[in-house]
């Protein structure tokens, strides 16, 4: 038990370090965690640690997938709804054909195993692409797709994954009774999902305490996910269904201060997790380099080189067709939507980063069948599956930034930002009058003193006064010389009332009160700094 604990404080210590050595070197944070988990797994005297794939699959996915799917704005995934669907199911079906059939012919693999090694190899992942591709600026819509696609692309290659196991265990395999269980997973899943949702939101909404809502909001993803992957489904796309209708309705049943302390605690939350499986992951290479020696290395490299050629070649393949030919036969899709740049879409074929869930799925094949007999190539699958993930994961996720700006896409980004950031601006300013008037309206109503309502005008107006007039870079040096000045005073406060307590004319509870008003200014004063800042 101490043992443990020592490596986990240990893995602890190398995440915090790395995500500083990352921001610093501008990398993103999950090719440094593997590389780091793999350098930390041949560490002398480190313990082998197993990912043992139930942790992934059923503790790990249901929150990553959740808080995504709430991040996710549902009015953006159902608009997007074509192109996601076309990714998420028709690309993860088209590469695991592709990746069966070379499986197949060129390694000589049966077509069971080459479809089960597809779809496990399919999808690409949802946390990796994501953090890369927001920190270069991208346009909204390809954010949107790839965060869409990865939401839903693994419950298809799941689905995918459990018809080939079964397929292999018995010999059987028939295509209408899988196409009707993926229609019934799908439709199920939405509604439960849906249901979840709702009722996670009443139940929260009746608490209104924000340790019990937290606490249930925790509770909610497991709830969403297990049931239905015990019933045989994926899971996923309930979390995605829950997720999405939280993100919806969420703002008009949950209280302000859960909706504070719960934004801290899923940010902590989701950044440990993910942090560590990046971690754990390359720490599976000490296990499977063992495992390599019992199998020819040109063999092992072969199969790694060809897969992971075949998953960035039928993406490119996939993608292409599927953005432009809808439109080519379809005159109303054309007019309504019409074709993004082709730039555009190469950055989404791009993105087909790998993750953790593959390795999770690999790790999860049985030993043995129902017979006894050992489960065919199970090594293999595991190295080759290692290998597309480290490849995809350090070669395109270290390309991409180059990529972009060579294509020089995120130019088109920053026309989008600035619209953007004009529309909050409008929004902010058209809220506060629609206050005003609502406050006219209660003055009409009741009787209220004359001193209340200048209190809650002047308030509203200083308010209205903090929002810039312009967009134009003299209006957002002013008004980021006002952040920096009131920063200054509030840390001039801050150091008063600690005098304040020093000397013993406060108590350390009013200090505590103060402090959380300052804070919640200091908070609000970096937000409006990080929406002002220029693009």
């Amino acid at each position: 038990m101490e043992a443990t604990f020592q490596i986990l404080l240990i893995l602890l210590a190398v995440l915090a370090g790395t995500a500083v050595l990352a921001r610093r070197v501008d990398i993103a944070p999950a090719i440094l965690l593997m590389v780091a988990g793999i350098g930390l797994a041949f560490v002398p005297g480190m313990p082998p640690l197993e990912l043992p794939p139930q942790v992934v699959l059923l503790l790990v996915l249901p929150p990553l997938i959740y808080s995504a799917s709430v991040a996710m704005s549902w009015r953006e995934f159902r608009h997007n709804l074509r192109p996601i669907i076309l990714l998420a199911v028709g690309c993860v079906i088209f590469t695991a054909g592709a990746v069966a059939a070379v499986s197949h012919y060129v390694i000589g693999l049966p077509w069971d195993v080459g479809f089960l090694l597809g779809a496990i190899v399919a999808p690409p992942d949802a946390v990796a692409p994501l953090a890369i591709a927001r920190r270069l600026g991208i346009p909204r819509r390809i954010l949107v797709v790839l965060e869409g696609e990865g939401l839903a692309n693994d419950a298809t290659a799941l689905i995918l994954y459990r018809f080939a196991t079964v397929a292999i265990a018995t010999g059987m395999f028939s295509l209408p009774k899988a196409l009707g269980m993926f229609g019934g997973i799908v439709i199920g899943e939405v509604l439960y999902g849906a249901f979840v949702g709702w009722a996670s939101l009443r139940l929260r909404h009746y608490a209104r305490e924000p340790r019990a809502e937290i606490t249930l909001s925790l509770i909610t993803p497991y709830l969403a996910y297990w049931v239905p992957e015990h019933l045989g489904g994926s899971g996923v796309i309930a979390a995605v269904a829950c997720g999405l209708y939280m993100s919806w309705n969420g703002p008009l049943w949950i209280s302000s201060a859960t909706r504070l302390q719960g934004i801290f605690f899923w940010d902590l939350v989701i950044y440990l997790i993910e942090g560590l499986l990046f971690l754990l992951t390359g720490f599976q290479m000490r296990s499977l380099f063992e495992k390599s020696k019992a199998f020819p290395l040109q063999e092992i490299l072969v199969a790694i080189a060809l897969v992971t050629a075949i998953v960035i070649i039928a993406r490119f393949v996939w993608v292409y067709p599927a953005t432009y030919l809808p439109r080519v036969f379809s005159r109303s899709l054309r007019e309504r939507d019409p074709s993004p740049p082709w730039r555009w879409v190469f950055i989404l074929s791009f993105a087909g980063v790998r993750g953790a869930v593959s390795l999770a799925a690999a790790l999860a094949l049985p030993f043995a069948l129902d017979d006894g007999s050992p489960f065919p190539h199970r090594d293999l699958i595991l190295f080759v599956a290692f290998g597309v993930i480290f490849i995809t994961l350090v070669g395109l996720g270290l390309s991409l930034p180059i990529v972009v700006r060579w294509l020089g896409v995120a130019d088109a980004a920053r026309g989008e930002h600035v619209a953007e950031h004009g529309a909050e601006i409008a929004a902010r300013r058209e809220a506060l009058e629609a206050a005003l008037k609502s406050l006219d309206a209660i003055t009409e109503q009741r009787e209220i003193s004359d001193e209340v309502v200048k209190v809650l005008r002047a308030r509203h107006e200083i308010r209205a006064s903090q929002l810039p007039d312009s967009l134009d870079p003299d209006a957002h040096d002013v008004s980021a010389e006002g952040t920096e000045l009131t920063r200054e005073l509030i840390a001039a406060e801050r150091k008063f009332v600690h005098v304040l307590l020093r000397d013993g004319k406060i108590t350390d509870e009013s200090r505590r009160r103060i402090e959380r008003d300052l804070d919640l200014e200091e908070a609000s004063l970096a937000n409006r700094e990080y929406r002002e800042t220029p693009l």
